[in-house]
């Protein structure tokens, strides 16, 4: 029996899940709204609407041997920058990126995505904005948003805060899989632009703003362009006759060029030889630089730096795979080749090796 407001032994007023903070209310309304959004990203494969409780899908046709590839991620702390500027519209594309770039480099076609959205109390207003967000990225990169979930979580987060969580889908031929056993001495670096640092480093960039209280309104759209999604240009090539000449490729996320270059690699003796010249430094990292007194170490540790994207490919193909990513709409760029590894990782200030 529920306790009523006057038994002072039991729980003052009417108990319920929305005096708990929890309102149904509003998440159903928040389904209601991104439907159209969520039904614009629909592929064929699918084979139940949003709002069921798992979402199903067939395997996309014409593949003899398919091998699902699956990968998570989140968007870090850029979230805090977002939410202070009430900028909660490109973060959406953010989450997509990290998780379908990620997917992308085994040479996979992400076809689904679920979203994870956990707040103390849902406003839909917001949620509304994030999730068209993430419906964007999905379109961008060809894949379904399946569904996902939206949890309100009274008291633990602070108000007016929400994190994000993403999880993707892909699928590639078996025979077609890039894992970097091709990948030889003399092989071209190619790199995509990013469009700015993306979803990485921002605790040591939130560390840097506190001295730049108001940051000016071209610095803060730098520091929040969304993350960009390479997949519809990397598929074009991936599908092209220049496919057999990709032996590798890397997302430069967290660790940077440091961290993620050498991922590609699956046999010893090798490393990437990368001209730092050979693309110029977005104003926004070399401001990071200076206003941070970074060493160049922890910069290219830190952040992309201006490549978002590596691809290697044999020498001979280079530059058609080059003309190709840029019709597509990337800026590619040679950046540096495969060379015999000596031991020896000293870098100029000209190059490094990783």
């Amino acid at each position: 029996m529920a306790a009523s407001s006057d038994n002072p032994g039991g729980v003052p007023g009417h108990a319920s899940y929305r005096n708990a903070g929890v309102d149904i209310e509003a998440g159903n309304e928040l389904v209601r709204r991104i439907g159209p959004a969520c039904k614009a990203t629909h592929r064929p494969e699918m084979l139940n609407p949003l709002g069921g409780f798992a979402a199903m899908t067939a395997i996309p046709p014409g593949y003899e041997e398919p091998i699902l590839v699956s990968g998570t991620d989140g968007v870090g702390t850029k979230l805090k920058l977002a939410i202070e500027h009430d900028l909660h519209d490109r973060v959406g594309q953010d989450l997509v990126a990290m998780c379908v770039n990620d997917v992308l480099v085994t040479g996979a076609e992400p076809f689904l995505f679920l979203d994870y959205y956990a707040t103390g109390k849902l406003d839909v207003d917001v949620a509304e904005r994030v999730v068209k967000g993430i419906a964007y990225g999905c379109e961008l990169a060809g894949c379904s948003l399946a569904g996902g979930e939206t949890a309100e979580m009274p008291g633990f987060y602070s108000p007016g805060e929400y994190d994000l969580a993403g999880f993707s889908v892909g699928v590639v031929e078996k025979r077609k899989i890039v894992d970097g056993s091709k990948i030889d001495a003399g092989d071209v670096l190619i790199g995509l632009k990013s469009s700015g640092p993306h979803s990485n480093g921002y605790s040591l960039i939130r560390k840097i703003l506190d001295n730049h209280p108001e940051p000016g309104a071209d610095l803060l759209d730098d520091l929040l362009a969304p993350t960009r999604i390479y997949v519809g240009a990397m598929l074009k090539l991936l599908r092209s006759h220049l496919a057999p000449s990709i032996h590798g490729m890397a997302h430069i996320t967290g660790g940077g060029f440091y961290e993620n270059i050498p991922r590609m690699f699956s046999k010893p003796g090798l490393k990437a030889h990368i001209d730092l010249h050979s693309w110029p430094m977005p104003d926004v990292f070399s401001w990071l630089a200076e206003q941070g007194q970074i060493s160049d170490r922890d910069l290219y540790t830190t952040f992309n730096c201006g490549i978002g994207f590596v691809v290697v490919v044999a020498e001979a193909q280079a530059d058609a795979a080059i003309r190709l990513l840029n019709e597509a709409g990337e800026q590619a760029l040679e950046i540096g080749r495969i060379v015999e590894s000596t031991g020896d990782d000293t870098h100029t200030a000209s190059e490094l090796q990783v």
